[in-house]
């Protein structure tokens, strides 16, 4: 068990005493003569400590994973009146909350006071759980289907690459070496992901029936965290910039905003609301 908790630091730096003060800002999305404008900023947790990995339920709720009383719980935001409220009362810190396809479900990364780290499903009513999946131990995830899951598991001192099964327990491994973002493409039956193998990093795709991956784009240097504007156009941030690359038109990542006066001293995590009129984004606070 010791083995394992030292593996869970190297990979989560955020589960260590010395974890940014991180919180999730909230920012409406247009876009004009192609090009895409944000406006209308907040800040939604205003929450010290470790605010982050922000998705949407809905177009009308957000799910992040919030600071409450020294640990990680999923807080859930309601944006018609701006109020919030805590899906699970666990003992362990949950991290990643998404919602799960077609369910009355949202699933979380929980680790334990013991150390053991499982992905669970939590009813969004009373926040019962249930473990998804036993035997593997995810960091990282997006959901391909209401039972299927792409991910990426702790295993051999690295992050790996599994489609999963959570209804029948099966999985089958694709990659070594792979990142922490996943994100299905809109209008697509692929899901994407970041390949660590060559010397450069890049997006992949994967079809998750077939197994058949493609080089997407290369990433910024040193920058794993992105999401998807729609079928066509990808964001992510470096430091306090947002980027932007458009499959097909643009042969290099270009900016779109300086969030520095937004608060922003490094962007991490985000995440489009399913309409693409808004966009979360997970940074840490200057």
């Amino acid at each position: 068990m010791k083995s394992l908790f030292k593996l869970l630091l190297i990979f989560f730096p955020f589960l260590i005493l010395a974890q940014p003060n991180t919180d999730v800002f909230l920012f409406d999305l247009k876009t004009s003569n192609n090009t895409i404008e944000l406006s209308n900023h907040r800040n939604i947790s205003n929450n010290d400590g470790y605010d982050n990995q922000p998705s949407f339920l809905n177009n009308k709720t957000i799910l992040y994973a919030r600071t409450r009383n020294g640990q990680t719980d999923i807080a859930k935001y309601k944006l018609n009146d701006n109020s919030e409220v805590f899906i699970n009362h666990t003992d362990g810190g949950e991290y990643s909350p998404l919602k799960i396809p077609g369910q009355k479900l949202v699933s979380a990364v929980r680790l334990d006071k013991d150390g053991k780290q499982r992905l669970y499903a939590y009813k969004l009513k009373s926040g019962e759980s249930t473990e998804l999946v036993k035997d593997l131990v995810v960091a990282y995830y997006t959901w391909y289907s209401p039972n299927t899951l792409v991910a990426a598991v702790i295993e051999d001192n690295g992050l790996n690459l599994y489609v999963i099964n959570a209804k029948t327990g099966e999985s089958k491994k694709y990659q070594d070496n792979v990142g922490r973002s996943f994100h299905k493409i809109p209008n697509s039956n692929l899901v994407s992901y970041i390949s660590k193998d060559e010397t450069s990093w890049q997006i992949k795709s994967l079809n998750p029936k077939t197994g058949a991956t493609k080089v997407i784009a290369a990433t910024m240097e040193g920058v794993e965290d992105f999401c998807w504007f729609n079928k066509n156009t990808i964001l992510s941030g470096k430091e306090s910039t947002l980027y932007k690359l458009t499959i097909g038109e643009d042969d290099r990542w270009k900016q779109v905003a300086d969030l520095t006066t937004s608060g922003i001293a490094k962007i991490t995590r985000m995440a489009t609301n399913p309409k693409s009129s808004m966009l979360l984004i997970a940074g840490e606070i200057n």
